[in-house]
C-alpha cells in the first residue's frame, strides 16, 4: 500500500518507454476490488463502463460499483441511444449489489426510463444514502418513492415544465419524514400553507445542515416559514413573489444567502446567529423601497464576520438619502468584505443612481451641478462602487479586509478599482480553471499517481484506445485499517461512447 505515492510513466513509442511499462507493470489492475470500484464511482457511469475495453481484469467490475452518476457529456449520443444506454446499464448490472447514491443531474429524463429508474431505487431503499434527479414535472411519483428511502442523507430534486400548457404544480409533501437526511436542495417545488396561512415544509427533518430552495412558491399561504433547529447553511433563490414574509426560527443558522427578491420581508430569529452573509440584488426589477429593504437586512446582521456582496446590490444601497451619516449597529465583528463587480444593465436604476448624484452636487454648488451634467453628456460612466459605502460598511470594522473580484473583466479595470475604493486590500479576477492539487489546501494536496493503461484484448478496443484522453480523479479510500491517499489519479478512457454486451 505504501508504494502507491510514487510514480509509473505512462508507455510512449520508444524502446525505453517500453522497457519501463513492462519493469512496472500494470499496477492499476493489480489494486484490491474495492479500491478500483472506489475509484470508478467517482467517474459518470458512462465513463465507469467505458473501462470493461481495458483488460479481461475490468470487463465486469463496472456491474459491482454501488453508484450511478449520469450527467449528459458533450460528446453525449441522441437522447435516445442516451436512454437505451441507461436502460441496458441498469439492466445488467449486479443487483446483488447495494445502490448506495444514484446521481441524474443536469439532464431530464423521460418518464418510461424515469419509471425503471425509481424502480430501481425502491428495490434498494434500505441502502441508498445520495439521490439526484432531474425529471419532467408530474412524469411520475417521484416523492413517494423519495419517502420510501429511510437511509437518505442527501436529496436534491428539480422539477421542470416542458411543453405543456396544463402546468400541474408539484406539492412537497408536509408529511416527509427522512430523519437521516442532512443536505436538501429543492427546486420548482410548491409548499402548502396551514389554516393559519404559513407554510413550514422543514421542521420535520431533524438532521438538516443544508438547504437550498430554487424556483419555489408557496400555496395557501403568505408566510414561509422555515423552522429548524440543526440548520446552518441556508440559499434562496430566483422564488415566487406569491408570499410577503420569510420567517426565519433556526437558531443553528451560521450561512445564508438572501433572497434575490427584495420585496419579501425576513423576520425572525434565525439571522442574530449568521456569520458567512451573501446578497445579490436584482438589477431588473426595482423599487424605491429597495434601498431601505437592504439597509434593514444590515441592521440585522449581529454577528457577522463575512459579507459577500454584488456591485448592484451596493448601488441599489446607496439610494438610501444620507447613508453614509446613518450610525450602523451591526456589522461589528466583520473581518472580509467580498465584492463581486457585475455591469448594470438596468436603465431605471441606472438613471436613479445618475438622479442622486446630482442632488449630491446640488448640496455643494451650481458650478458642481453643471460639471457632473457636462460630463453625463459626455458619456460617464458610473463608478460600480459608490463612493464612500465601503467605509460605511466597515465603520465598525475598519480592519475588515476589502477582496474584490468581478466575472466581467473585459467590463472592469480592478487597478483603477483599487485606487477608487480606499482600504481594498485584494482585488483580483477569480481562477477561470479548477486549482491544481499541488496549490490546494493541506487536506487535498496528495501524491500523484500516473498509470499506464492494460495490454489490449481486441483489435476493436484498440481503435478506440488510440482516442484515449486523460480523467482526472482524487480520492481516500481505506483498505484495511490503511488509509490510502491518490489525487491526480490518471485513468485512460476512450471520448467516445463503448456499448458493453447487449447495448447498441
Amino acid at each position: 500500500m505504501s508504494n502507491l505515492g510514487h510514480e509509473i510513466m505512462i508507455p510512449s513509442n520508444n524502446k525505453r518507454g517500453k522497457h519501463r511499462s513492462q519493469e512496472n507493470g500494470d499496477r492499476l489492475s493489480d489494486l484490491p476490488d474495492c479500491v478500483l470500484l472506489h475509484i470508478l464511482s467517482y467517474l459518470n457511469s458512462i465513463q465507469a463502463v467505458q473501462t470493461c475495453i481495458l483488460s479481461t481484469r475490468w470487463k465486469h467490475l463496472w456491474k459491482h460499483i454501488p453508484t450511478v452518476k449520469l450527467h449528459y457529456l458533450r460528446n453525449s449520443p441522441t437522447v435516445k441511444r442516451f436512454d437505451i444506454f441507461l436502460s441496458n446499464m441498469l439492466a445488467l448490472r449486479d443487483n446483488s449489489i447495494a445502490l448506495q447514491a444514484l446521481n441524474l443531474g443536469r439532464g431530464l429524463i423521460e418518464p418510461q426510463l424515469l419509471e425503471k429508474i425509481l424502480n430501481c431505487v425502491y428495490s434498494h431503499n434500505t441502502h441508498i444514502h445520495r439521490l439526484e434527479i432531474s425529471a419532467i414535472s408530474q412524469s411520475y411519483p417521484i416523492l413517494s418513492c423519495v419517502s420510501s428511502c429511510k437511509a437518505l442523507t442527501s436529496l436534491k430534486l428539480s422539477l421542470y415544465n416542458i411543453g405543456s400548457r396544463n402546468y400541474t404544480e408539484t406539492l412537497f409533501p408536509t408529511s416527509l419524514n427522512l430523519p437521516l437526511l442532512t443536505s436538501l436542495y429543492l427546486e420548482n417545488f410548491t409548499f402548502c400553507g396551514d389554516e393559519k396561512g404559513c407554510a413550514e415544509p422543514f421542521s420535520l427533518f431533524t438532521k438538516l445542515n443544508s438547504l437550498i430552495i430554487r424556483h419555489s412558491k408557496i400555496k395557501k399561504a403568505h408566510i414561509l416559514n422555515i423552522s429548524n433547529e440543526t440548520l446552518v447553511d441556508l440559499a434562496m433563490h430566483y422564488n415566487s413573489f406569491n408570499f410577503a414574509e420569510i420567517q426565519l426560527s433556526t437558531p443553528s443558522l451560521c450561512r445564508f444567502t438572501f433572497p434575490d427578491s427584495l420585496d419579501q420581508k425576513i423576520c425572525g430569529t434565525g439571522l442574530s446567529c449568521v456569520k458567512q452573509v451573501n446578497i445579490n440584488a436584482p438589477q431588473n426589477s426595482y423599487s424605491m423601497k429597495h434601498p431601505f429593504v437592504l439597509l434593514g437586512w444590515l441592521q440585522d446582521l449581529a454577528n457577522v464576520e463575512s459579507l459577500k456582496v454584488t456591485s448592484i446590490t451596493l448601488q441599489i444601497l446607496s439610494l438610501v438619502p444620507n447613508l453614509l451619516d446613518v450610525k450602523l449597529a451591526s456589522l461589528c465583528n466583520l473581518k472580509s468584505l467580498d465584492i463581486e463587480l457585475r455591469p448594470l444593465h438596468g436603465e431605471f436604476l441606472l438613471l436613479l443612481m445618475k438622479d442622486d448624484m446630482l442632488k449630491k452636487a446640488i448640496a455643494k454648488s451650481h458650478e458642481e451641478v453643471a460639471k457632473l451634467r457636462k460630463a453625463f453628456k459626455a458619456g460617464l460612466k458610473l463608478h460600480p462602487i459608490p463612493d464612500g459605502i465601503v467605509d460605511f460598511l466597515r465603520q465598525n470594522s475598519p480592519l475588515a479586509e476589502v477582496n474584490i473580484t468581478t466575472k466581467y473583466k473585459d467590463c472592469f479595470n480592478l487597478k483603477q478599482v483599487e485606487e477608487y475604493v480606499n482600504g481594498a486590500k485584494n482585488t483580483s479576477y477569480p481562477q477561470q480553471f479548477v486549482v491544481p492539487a499541488s496549490t490546494a489546501s493541506p487536506s487535498a494536496a496528495l501524491p500523484s499517481l500516473h498509470l499506464c493503461h492494460a495490454k489490449k484484448d481486441t483489435k476493436r478496443s484498440g481503435k478506440i484506445m488510440s482516442r484515449m484522453r486523460n480523467e482526472i480523479v482524487g480520492f481516500k479510500v481505506k483498505e484495511k485499517g490503511e488509509s490510502i491517499n491518490v489525487s491526480d489519479l490518471r485513468l485512460w478512457f476512450p471520448l467516445g461512447y463503448v456499448w458493453i454486451d447487449g447495448m447498441e
